[in-house]
């Protein structure tokens, strides 16, 4: 018999872009739409998607988390500051972007295994196969449902209409 896990999002601390530890605790309650991000991949142009989002839902309790990573061919080679200023400079973000971490492999941040065990990829796969897959969570912290890097954010505004 499969163990449950009764985890959520809540029960991890995530690295701020600052170094600071960050619990997601702070976001209980919120609808989240974490995505695992690059400042030198093709689907980059979609932190504007992302930005209007998160200007769009915020007031409602909508929070986008973004998970810089450079595990996908270098794409994200920057520094944390460096890339917050690109962030910055070029699509004008204010929503969080945290510490670059590994989102896949034997080092991959145990947010995005519990996200990806959560919510298995295409076939049951639970890696994640590029830059800005999308990982929808409720206001209790659990995974309602994953999107594919060519997903479009505002492919998702519907979806998170409808949970907030």
């Amino acid at each position: 018999m499969k163990k449950q896990n009764n985890k959520t999002v809540y029960d991890y601390t995530v690295k701020a872009n600052t170094g600071f530890n960050k619990p997601l605790d702070e976001y209980r309650g919120k609808v989240l739409l974490i995505v695992n991000t690059a400042s030198k991949c093709g689907f980059t142009p979609q932190y504007d998607g992302l930005q209007k989002l998160y200007d769009s839902y915020r007031d409602k309790g909508f929070e986008v988390l973004a998970f810089p990573s450079n595990q996908f061919m270098n794409q994200e080679p920057g520094s944390d500051s460096e890339i917050q200023s690109f962030c910055a400079v070029n699509f004008n973000i204010n929503f969080p972007v945290f510490s670059k971490i590994d989102v896949k492999g034997p080092d991959a941040d145990p947010l995005f295994r519990h996200l990806t065990e959560s919510a298995p990829g295409i076939l049951g796969s639970r890696d994640i196969k590029w830059n800005f897959t999308k990982f929808l969570i409720d206001r209790n912290g659990k995974v309602v449902r994953r999107y594919a890097p060519v997903t479009r954010p505002e492919k998702i505004e519907k979806d998170i209409r409808k949970i907030l």
